[in-house]
């Protein structure tokens, strides 16, 4: 079996260069957004601010998600990252939570008129040409390294992106007299930073409960091209396809010495590595008269 990959140390770097980054677009979407007075705006940069605050977790999680395993964690740390890419989906609906309540005490209570200016429009653009960069940077890596948290980042990332265009265009048209456009636009802002919290659970809950990885038929399929094995069964798998699965089988072979039978083991091994990347392979081998037409459990 091959030796796991440690991508931690290049998923840090790219962390720390987006955490820098979303704390610049943070600066500048406040500080338009207080120049301004507009709502939305303001709910944008709260938005941004869940992106620096998932760096920062995405940080943490990287320090503890060794795929190497120890005496207490055998099966490797990897999960960590899908509980930071859990905690991405919490800070997305308290954002979600937050935009609304603002929108709705807007228009019960009132405020301030929005101002626009030429000046505050262009440094929206250079925010959402930063978001742009940081969004593709990180999807492109976290696609390369098969990182669960910079995937989700780049997620949350995109709808930022999508945010910063629709509050863009209604402050072009608040600075055209259209006032109430400022607060009917944070509803949709609303919506899309929850369906990026849903993105980002929908992909990770799988993994954390231990949904199948690999479907049984195909690993039966590859099982059974080794040459010696006669009959495999009761399969199953769990983990992340492309990083560290964990594959469990029943196995009936040709030889009956147990020297031979290990060998014919070991070629398993290393054909469903080179089909579906790392595994760890548990194989229980059984008598001749065990055989079974139950592929999975």
């Amino acid at each position: 079996m091959s030796e796991i990959t440690d991508y931690r140390s290049e998923i840090r770097k790219v962390l720390v260069i987006t955490l820098i980054l979303n704390l610049s677009v943070v600066a500048l979407k406040a500080s338009v957004g207080w120049w301004t007075a507009s709502l939305s705006l303001m709910a944008d940069a709260l938005h941004s601010v869940t992106d620096s605050a998932n760096n920062v977790l995405g940080l943490v999680t990287n320090q503890l998600a060794s795929p190497k395993p120890d005496r207490d964690h055998p099966y490797g740390h990897q999960k960590y990252e899908a509980v930071g890419a859990l905690g991405i989906a919490a800070f997305l609906g308290i954002a979600c939570f937050e935009i609304l309540k603002g929108a709705v005490d807007r228009i019960i209570l009132g405020g301030e008129p929005v101002e626009m200016s030429a000046p505050a429009l262009w440094l929206l653009l250079i925010v959402l040409g930063i978001n742009l960069f940081v969004a593709f940077y990180e999807r492109r890596v976290g696609l390369r390294l098969g990182s669960h948290i910079l995937i989700a980042d780049a997620h949350h990332t995109m709808s930022d992106v999508w945010i910063t265009i629709a509050v863009t265009g209604g402050l072009v048209g608040v600075w055209q007299g259209l006032q109430w456009l400022d607060v009917v636009l944070a509803f949709p802002v609303a919506i899309l930073v929850l369906r990026s919290g849903w993105v980002v659970l929908q992909s990770n809950l799988p993994w954390l409960v231990d949904e199948i990885a690999i479907a049984p038929e195909a690993i039966h399929a590859v099982v059974m091209q080794t040459p010696g094995v006669i009959n495999c069964h009761n399969i199953a798998s769990r983990g992340l396809l492309g990083r560290q699965v964990f594959i469990d089988m029943h196995l009936v072979v040709e030889p009956k010495d147990v020297e031979t039978a290990h060998e014919i083991t070991e070629q398993v091994e290393i054909h469903l590595e080179k089909a579906y990347g790392p595994v760890r392979v548990t194989i229980h081998v059984e008598p001749l008269d065990y055989q079974s037409g139950k592929i999975t459990y």
